[in-house]
């Protein structure tokens, strides 16, 4: 999250350059300096379409559980779904704090699984899964 911040920060950053130069230097005197700033934007959400892309994989949702120990396991919650596909993808990963150990539970199933007849989202049907997969992970965790 902290280099999504960055890379968001710094396109931020640039067109509030650009703007400030364009009302300092109006239109004419400032078109090197914009088409400048408004490609290093494009370049900027291009690196941020790659980050969320390859780096975070769809997460949503980071918790961190404290659980006595300085350092507390992380959950983190992503999801997925191919193009033109019905098949959600649900992953729930968790990163023992104690162990350093990832584990991951997914689950695979069709959208239409978790949408009504009238088209709502059901959302006990999401609870239920979410729960099932949290509960894998921690009868795995005391297991070990």
């Amino acid at each position: 999250m902290d280099g999504r911040l960055l890379i968001c920060g710094i396109a931020v950053g640039v067109a509030t350059f650009a703007l400030l130069w364009d009302y300092l230097y109006p239109f004419p005197q400032s078109k090197p300096v914009l088409i400048a700033c408004v490609s290093t934007y494009f370049v900027m959400m291009g690196i941020l379409t790659l980050y969320t892309t390859y780096k975070e994989k769809g997460i949503f949702a980071v918790c961190i559980q404290k659980d006595g120990s300085k350092k507390g396991s992380i959950w983190e919650a992503s999801s997925y779904m191919a193009r033109y596909d019905d098949i959600y993808n649900l992953v729930l990963v968790l990163a023992d704090g104690k162990t350093n150990k990832r584990r991951e539970a997914s689950s695979k199933k069709s959208i239409g699984y978790f949408i009504d007849v009238n088209g709502s989202v059901v959302t006990e049907l999401i609870d239920a899964e979410v729960t099932r997969l949290h509960n894998s992970l921690l009868s795995e965790r005391k297991e070990k």
